[in-house]
């Protein structure tokens, strides 16, 4: 197993992800997103497992950037602008070769053992 955890700092499922794989001794890569971003390779990896970029975005976020993308019409643009503004994917990503979740999941990832 590869497990990367796509995470924010101060987000409570992101460390609620982190403790499932640390419980199961599970060797995980913590990459914050926030600070470090996500390539194009692997957003678009993870947008066709979790099945469309809309999952991706968080909703909830107070960030302008976010209540703005909806708004795009041309999904290259909204891409980009998700790209640019890491802080508004929903977290945690966890990311298993070519599949992918978004949000706590313990139950698929139960399936990836």
């Amino acid at each position: 197993m590869n497990v990367q955890i796509f995470g924010k700092s101060k987000c409570f499922d992101t460390k609620k992800a982190e403790r499932y794989f640390k419980e199961r001794n599970i060797k995980y890569q913590l990459i914050d997103i926030v600070k470090f971003g996500m390539s194009k390779g692997e957003f678009n990896n993870v947008k066709t497992a979790v099945g469309g970029m809309d999952k991706l975005i968080d909703a909830k976020s107070k960030d302008q950037a976010a209540v703005l993308i909806k708004y795009l019409s041309d999904e290259s643009d909204k891409e980009d602008k998700l790209l640019e503004n890491p802080k508004i994917f929903v977290t945690p990503i966890v990311r298993n070769g070519k599949k992918a979740t978004v949000g706590y999941k313990p139950d698929i990832w139960k399936d990836w053992e």
